[in-house]
């Protein structure tokens, strides 16, 4: 006969057990996505001959990069205390160049708050570049272990 009220350890809704990835997870893509729009939005304004429409939607792209950034940020932080030892150690090199392209996207956005055709070309146009570089350094270092061949260790 079941217990009239479940313990911790059921598999009940009302005690919900976390599986599958971490929360952060789900907010990580959209800065990158945000910020390798943001690369081709000054690349559009460069070769448009400085149409202002690709200014706004840089700096519209940098400030929702950086907003979903710092929340995958404020949750990887949250989800780090709140994990039990034992598990995995946390790889401190995808960390650190996660932080680093924050760090130019908020120096980009800066940039990209002045006027004109200098808020983007060259410098914006540049650190654009320089951020989506560092995207796409991060997943080379931030593999998913597995637990056997073929089966991840998010699965």
């Amino acid at each position: 006969m079941a217990a009239a009220y479940p313990s911790v350890d059921d598999d009940s809704p009302l005690y919900p057990v976390r599986r599958g990835r971490p929360l952060h997870s789900l907010f990580t893509p959209f800065p990158a996505v945000c910020f390798t729009l943001a690369l081709f939005t000054d690349v559009a304004y460069w070769r448009s001959g400085g149409n202002i429409l690709w200014q706004n939607f840089s700096a519209w792209l940098l400030f929702a990069g950086l907003v979903f950034g710092g929340l995958a940020i404020l949750f990887a932080v949250v989800g780090r205390f709140m994990r039990r030892r034992g598990r995995e150690p946390v790889r401190w090199i995808p960390v650190i160049l996660g932080l680093v392209a924050m760090l130019l996207a908020v120096l980009n956005s800066f940039v990209h708050a002045g006027d004109g055709w200098t808020a983007v070309v060259p410098w914006g146009l540049a650190l654009s570049a320089l951020t989506v570089v560092v995207l796409m350094i991060v997943p080379v270092f931030d593999r998913p272990g597995t637990l056997r061949p073929g089966v991840s260790r998010y699965a």
